[in-house]
């Protein structure tokens, strides 16, 4: 089958914060020490040579690109330098902007200045949008009611919208996918068509066994360092988990919080605020907002002292893109739980009101932001796991 070939391929990829992998003369150790290689299976050997010869089609169309979690046996072995995990990430970063068509993902992944000012002046927006809604007077002190600030149906219409929008590109990019891996398998070869599958184990695979428990990466992806086993809360599968459990769970909680409210207002035909929701249902809401806000912190923070202080080669060629989500993620959750602990003072300072706008502004620009940040991998993992695990099934 013919392919075009694109000769700046792996120019392009190295903006993206891939080291100088043309050092790589294709000797294979790197998939030989990969753990998570299986059968025959050859990434990262197989992906580095795409981008050596040109292969963007194949290389976006390959499964076998999003089966790595960046363990960094590879990098530790390579007999040239040429930082094959570090490749990887890169390459999965040029993936998800060639997913997105709004080219936001491109800038945020290679312009650090920009991007920068991107993200400023979206969540500048995003403030400036909350602050222009007519509201009663605030009180100069009391209990802060910070839904008498901003009315709940305001934040509602916003959420809808910046949700939808980020459905529609997240959608786009994934639909994308699907159509080049569906076409060809790694080997460039036709999948066969109208065969029944696995469909329903392959999708259990990909969304509960492997991207909620993180089966492979617990199982096959962690080593010791230095003969050291880690506790299993330094692992970096459990960070990692720890981080998309907590984000998970306060995307969760915020959801239900407001059906409850809606509930609520369709029944008695009055606005309320979620303290006057059904006393069971919001202190279920607000326990597990905590929990998840404390697991989302836990693993963020860990995770950012250790791209500061690397212990590990996953850690030590971190890209703007690995801070950016980070921050963003820590800072929305920091953030909501200082606004937990206000909310629940006798008498709230007034200034509580700023870390409110401050909260929703992040929380936002995260959800509208997440197909195009690093974050983009949560959605695009899953359907490259999904078509791993589709087999036929004999007729």
């Amino acid at each position: 089958m013919s392919q075009r070939v694109n000769p700046e391929l792996l120019t392009e990829i190295k903006k993206y914060g891939a080291a100088d992998i043309s050092a790589c003369f294709n000797c294979g150790n790197c998939t030989a020490v990969c753990p998570m290689t299986k059968e025959d299976e050859t990434f990262p050997r197989r992906i580095i040579r795409y981008a050596q010869v040109g292969l963007e089609d194949r290389l976006l169309s390959s499964k076998e690109l999003w089966l790595c979690y960046n363990c960094g046996e590879c990098s530790e072995t390579c007999p040239r330098q040429a930082e094959p995990g570090a490749f990887m990430a890169a390459a999965r970063r040029y993936a998800i902007s060639k997913y997105d068509r709004s080219g936001v993902a491109k800038l945020l992944f290679t312009s650090p200045l920009w991007s920068l000012i991107f993200l400023v002046v979206l969540a500048g927006l995003i403030a400036l949008f909350m602050l222009a809604q007519p509201n009663p007077p605030l009180p100069p002190s009391g209990p802060l009611k910070v839904f008498e600030l901003v009315p709940v149906e305001s934040i509602h219409y916003l959420g809808s919208a910046v949700m939808g929008i980020m459905g529609l590109i997240g959608l786009l990019g994934i639909l994308d996918m699907m159509k080049r891996i569906s076409k060809v398998d790694d080997k460039g070869k036709l999948l066969a068509g109208g065969k029944k599958t696995n469909w329903k184990e392959a999708l259990w695979n990909a969304l509960i066994t492997e991207s909620l428990l993180q089966k492979r990466f617990r199982e096959d992806c962690e080593t010791s360092e230095e003969g050291v086993e880690k506790p299993w809360y330094l692992k970096k599968w459990f960070l990692h988990a720890s981080t998309m459990w907590g984000f998970l769970g306060l995307l969760a909680a915020t959801m239900s919080d407001f059906f409850f409210y809606l509930i609520k207002y369709k029944v008695s035909g009055e606005p309320v605020t979620p303290a006057g929701n059904p006393a069971v249902l919001w202190y279920f809401v607000h326990v597990m907002a905590t929990i998840a806000g404390f697991f989302l912190m836990y693993g963020t923070s860990v995770l950012l002292y250790k791209r500061w202080k690397p212990d590990s080669r996953t850690y030590s060629d971190s890209n703007q893109a690995d801070w950016v989500l980070l921050w963003l993620l820590w800072l929305a959750g920091f953030s909501g739980l200082f606004l937990e602990v206000l909310m629940d003072l006798p008498q709230a300072p007034v200034w509580g009101y700023g870390v409110f706008i401050f909260h929703v502004a992040v929380s936002m620009e995260v959800s509208l932001l997440a197909p195009l940040l690093k974050f983009g991998h949560a959605f695009y993992r899953p359907v490259a796991l999904f078509f791993h695990a589709l087999k036929p099934l004999e007729e």
